[in-house]
């Protein structure tokens, strides 16, 4: 089941999702100071390209460098991201088709919240 929804969302507008996070991460990455942003966008662009089957994790104890970098995420305004994602999942959740849509948008919304200090898991552990 989650290879048939990873195709649908691929083919329903997944892959353009994926690929901004991936130019974006890229385009991060440009300069020194940008490199650890530009990771976690590369890290979104992974969920984003097959979220189903897929978890987000925040680990427990990951650090005052990885707090220090959040506060960093949302003083510099990444957090709209979080808020498009939000919005997308409560338009797809309007319909009982676009469902697991929205627990997808959910999932990306989750981990473009605060990237640094979680980690995507397999479902099937």
């Amino acid at each position: 089941m989650t290879l048939i929804g990873n195709i649908l969302w691929f083919v329903l507008g997944g892959f353009i999702v994926a690929l901004l996070y991936f130019l974006g991460g890229l385009l991060m990455c440009v300069t020194i100071i940008g490199i650890p942003f530009g990771v976690q966008l590369i890290k979104i662009a992974g969920l984003a390209i097959c979220p189903f089957g897929r978890d987000v994790e925040i680990m427990k104890d990951s650090g005052c460098l990885n707090t220090l970098f959040n506060i960093l995420w949302l003083a510099f305004g990444w957090w709209w991201i979080a808020l498009l994602h939000l919005a997308l999942a409560a338009i797809f959740a309007v319909t009982i088709v676009g469902l697991p849509f929205a627990r997808a948008h959910w999932r990306i919304m989750k981990l473009s919240m605060l990237p640094f200090g979680t980690i995507t898991t397999s479902k099937n552990k």
